[in-house]
Formats: C-alpha cells, structure tokens, sequence
C-alpha cells in the first residue's frame, strides 16, 4: 500500500492558492495607500470652527483656541515626518548604490513637485535639497502665529473660511476681498474648505515658499548639530510673515512664552 502521508490534495492546494490570490487581491489596495492613510486623523480635522467669542474666561478660551488646532497640526506634521524618513531610506540607498522601487520613484516624483523643488533630485544632494524643505513646524510655532493672526479664532476669515493664519491668495474669487485693499492690489485672503486643509497650506507655504528659507536653514542647522526643533529658534525664520518685521517675531516669542501653560497641555 502506497504511503500518502505526504502526497498533496490536489483539490485543497487549488482551493488554497485560489483563496491566497483572492485575499492579495482584497489587501493589494490597502498596500499601495499614502501613508497619511494610515496615520489615525482626528476628529477636529473636518468640524467647524467653534465661536471662541462664547467664551468670557480667557484661560479657558485660549486652552479652547489651542486644543482645537493642536490635533490638525500634530497630524500635518505626522504626515511630513513619514515622508521625511522615506526620503532618508532613499537617501541611503543612493549612498549604497541601491536601485529604488517604482514606489520610492514615484513619491520622489510627487514630493518634489509638492515642495516646489526646482528639479527632480537624482543624487544625494539633490535629495539633501528636498529634506531641507520636508520637515515639521513645531506645534508651538504654528498654535501662537494661528492666534496672533486670527485674533484666537474670531476673526472673520477665520470664522468663514478657516484661515487662521493670515494667508493670501492671487486668483480672483479664491478667497475674501480685505476691506482695506489697495484699489491697484489683486490679492485676496484665502478661504479654505475645512481646518485640515488650511493647516496642511501653511505647512507647505513655510516649507517651500522663498520668503521663509531663512526659517529652513536654521531648522536644517539645528537638524546637522543634533539639537531640538524648537518654536524659539524657528521663529527667527519669519521675519517675512509680516511687514511689522522684529516687532512680529517678539511678539509671537512673548506669546510663546507666556501662553506656555496652554500649548503644553
């Protein structure tokens, strides 16, 4: 009698592989998302934005103001971190003579783009280029410009249109016309569908405009030396945010320093 211990069950082995390519097929989506897919968003992302005016105890408006943005910020800025380490794997695999997968090309293809690099990085200065630019903005940071120029949430372009920080945008109808506009300007204050999306534009206006490299050589500078991203240090780097020049950027360090309480929270 033949020994069939070890002999396979044709109909199971079928049967096997047919439910392997079919539960590849079911996860083969999931594989190929963003990152930022993966990354848990929260709640405030899409809601909108509370009326701060209700508020007559200032502490409790401010800890408000603060634990209303926070969340959107700290994703936003979970997001550039993942990218941020995959443009270093690809760093290390260009100094290894490595080959990059169809994935990492394409992302190096979206990442420059998004982050206005002049040309595709093909070479690890050119990737040192690109990491310049993907980087966080410390949540401080972000908290203390968003309530100076949105006067903690009550001003109507915040209210409106979620803009808490004071944006600007150049196509007709983008936006709110600004009451004081010179008759000769065509600016408008930008509008924004939701708090996610307006906090993902100042993100990438700090992290490629050229008004703000200033902000993105010190950030680098700190990144080199080992030294922590801090708002103090960063904030140095705004002097172009406003025409109020020295006097904006001690304000928001004052801000920073006395709200301290609240942002930690």
């Amino acid at each position: 009698m033949a020994n069939r211990s070890f002999m396979p069950d044709k109909g199971k082995l079928i049967q096997g592989v047919f439910f392997a390519l079919v539960s590849f097929a079911l996860l083969y989506p999931f594989l190929q998302r963003e990152p930022e897919a993966l990354i848990p968003a929260p709640e405030q992302l899409h809601q909108p934005v509370p009326d701060f005016d209700l508020y007559t105890n200032v502490d409790e408006k401010k800890q408000a103001f603060f634990d209303y943005l926070r969340p959107a910020v700290e994703y936003h800025n979970q997001i550039i971190l993942n990218d941020r380490n995959l443009l270093q794997a690809i760093r290390q695999k260009m100094i290894d003579g490595q080959p990059l997968s169809r994935y990492q090309k394409n992302k190096l293809t979206k990442l420059s783009q998004s982050y206005k690099l002049d040309a595709l990085p093909h070479d690890v200065d050119g990737i040192n280029r690109l990491l310049r630019r993907v980087d966080i903005v410390p949540v401080e940071l972000v908290l203390v410009q968003a309530a100076n120029e949105s006067a903690w949430g009550t001003s109507r372009f915040a209210r409106q249109g979620f803009n808490f920080f004071g944006m600007w945008c150049f196509r007709k109808g983008c936006g709110f016309v600004p009451k004081q506009r010179d008759d000769d300007a065509g600016h408008e204050v930008a509008k924004f569908k939701d708090l996610s999306h307006a906090v993902k534009a100042y993100l990438a206006n700090i992290n490629s405009h050229y008004a703000y490299s200033e902000l993105r050589g010190i950030r680098a500078s700190l990144r080199r030396n080992q030294q922590s991203v801090t708002a103090e240090y960063l904030v140095e780097g705004l002097m172009s945010y406003s025409e109020r020049g020295q006097d904006y950027i001690d304000e928001l360090l004052h801000m920073i320093r006395t709200n301290r309480k609240y942002l930690t929270s």
